[in-house]
């Protein structure tokens, strides 16, 4: 192998296993928001790097990853468990997502066109696919991607990022206290604020995301559960 092939050989093993990590990443997202793995469900790197055959310097990378978008609670001498969200704690993330979102309506009605208004209208068909069709974390997901896009189309990239976190840990908390089926609001809501933006509505919009978050907020219901140490071969169908 001559020496201009080994980088080339080195960059494509990168990719690989970055590819690798995050496809795990997916993984055990996923399992978290689906409740294969319960809020308070150990996650020890030496069962996670066994299952999933790499490294556990490998998983700790991804268990912090998750826990920086506070899916995963990583606990000094106690190792990452999945995050329990208290009720104090939904209830600040409900608050914040209404301080910030509601008062992007304005800026986001301003900015609103028709090629953004037909992506949106996409986000929230498919939404309704998934709720149809029973994929309720794929729901959740999507209805998360709407709001964290509705917060880009503000032109704001600062409050745009902390609308992304905001909606990741409403969407443990959407799965977690939830109901199946259903995301705790009207399948028509996103459609409708998508018409009072594309109308350049921006205070009939704000007035309605406000509706549209409380009603998400009333439809938790939140109940305290014993921790658990999974299976993790089962959870992973391995």
């Amino acid at each position: 192998m001559s020496d201009a092939q080994a980088p080339i050989k080195r960059r494509t093993a990168v990719k690989e296993g970055d590819e690798r990590h995050d496809a795990i990443y997916r993984a055990v997202s996923d399992a978290i928001v689906e409740q294969r793995l319960k809020p308070g469900a150990r996650l020890r790197e030496d069962a996670l790097s066994e299952v999933f055959g790499i490294s556990r310097t490998g998983i700790r990378k991804i268990l912090q990853r998750l826990a920086l978008e506070q899916l995963v609670t990583l606990t000094p001498r106690r190792g990452a468990s999945v995050t329990r969200p208290t009720a104090d704690e939904a209830k600040d993330v409900f608050d914040a997502r209404q301080l910030i979102e509601c008062g992007l309506m304005p800026d986001v009605a301003r900015r609103m066109g028709e090629k953004e208004a037909a992506e949106l209208r996409e986000l929230a068909r498919q939404e309704r696919e998934a709720l149809r069709s029973g994929k309720q974390s794929v729901a959740i997901r999507l209805s998360a991607d709407f709001h964290v896009r509705l917060a880009q189309l503000s032109g704001n990239a600062t409050l745009a990022e902390f609308v992304e976190r905001l909606c990741s840990r409403s969407s443990l908390i959407l799965a977690v206290y939830g109901h199946r089926g259903h995301l705790g609001c009207e399948s028509h809501d996103h459609d409708d604020l998508i018409g009072y933006l594309e109308a350049g509505n921006g205070e009939r919009a704000k007035a309605f995301m406000s509706r549209h978050l409380k009603a998400i907020e009333a439809s938790l219901s939140i109940v305290d559960e014993k921790d658990e140490a999974p299976d993790l071969r089962e959870v992973f169908g391995l």
